[in-house]
């Protein structure tokens, strides 16, 4: 079988899917043990998610909060990292098909994380885009930094603007860091910089 030729090593192998938080943990620690393991993720960065509010909001660039996958676990000799996407399972046989390889295992990990809901409505995320990757929190960015842009434009056109209202959706940890960090910047960072408009009076 294509990319598995190399698996004749006796000791068990894990296969683990996701290098988030859960699955970076199990790999460090099965590093320690007479174990193979083979980390499998579709990028080849960890993103620290706790911190996706400040890129969404200008205050961290994007290589502030993702740190390369195999410097992670370079340390650890028996792990081998996979830059790939998991398409499809044979759990009979005890292997998992990658997009260009299938890869065996002994004991399989599924830590592949989790995402927002829109409630049986995708159409919706066209709208409120989630945040739980550096893509999704530099289209934040965007969005909010455009909000101020379109603003002053109408002012100095027109003479007033459509109302700068950011609504987020989601009371935990990361929605309230979000909506105080967007506060934050209309009122002490934003009013600095445009004529026309008065930032402080968004409203979130």
């Amino acid at each position: 079988m294509p990319g598995t030729k190399r698996e004749e090593d006796a000791r068990p192998h894990v296969l683990i899917l996701g290098a988030g938080f859960a699955g970076l943990y199990a790999a460090r620690a099965l590093g320690r043990l007479a174990v193979r393991v083979t980390l499998v993720d579709r990028k080849n960065h960890h993103t620290f998610q706790p911190l996706l509010y400040q890129v969404a909001t200008a205050g961290l660039s994007p290589g502030d909060i993702a740190s390369p996958v195999r410097r992670i676990v370079r340390r650890y000799k028996n792990i081998r990292v996979f830059m790939a996407e998991a398409v499809g399972f044979d759990l009979e046989n005890k292997t998992v098909k990658l997009e260009n390889v299938s890869v065996p295992y002994d004991y399989l990990i599924v830590a592949t994380g989790s995402t927002h809901s829109y409630l049986s409505h995708p159409e919706w995320e066209r709208f409120a885009p989630g945040l739980k990757t550096v893509e999704a929190a530099i289209e934040i960015r965007r969005r909010i930094l455009m909000a101020f842009e379109q603003a002053e434009r109408q002012a100095a056109v027109y003479g007033k603007h459509d109302p700068l209202n950011f609504i987020v959706v989601g009371g935990g940890p990361t929605g309230v860091e979000l909506a105080g960090a967007i506060a934050e910047i209309a009122r002490h960072v934003m009013v600095r910089d445009f004529r026309f408009i008065d930032p402080s009076k968004a409203r979130v």
